[in-house]
């Protein structure tokens, strides 16, 4: 019925326990679920944007580490620490 993966499986049992209760109380209705664990859109002028945003987020984080080592051996290297 559904992948051995919890975030597949919880709305699956879920939807085959709603249907049950429903069928109990003599209803027609019927309950459907589905899984979506990712935000998906439909836009692609929204993916893009979210696209960029991630891409200078990942630019300037990656601008930031390396003076970061620099900086921890620079002081290592001042006070003759040894690794």
């Amino acid at each position: 019925m559904c992948s051995a993966e919890p975030i597949n499986c919880f709305p699956m049992l879920v939807n085959i326990l709603s249907n049950t209760f429903l069928r109990l109380f003599n209803s027609t209705a019927r309950i459907r679920i589905w899984s979506e664990p990712f935000y998906s859109t439909q836009s692609p002028e929204i993916k893009v944007d979210i696209f960029f945003i991630c891409l200078s987020y990942m630019m300037i984080l990656a601008a930031g580490l390396p003076p970061h080592f620099a900086v921890s051996s620079m002081e290592d290297y001042k006070v003759k620490r040894m690794h």
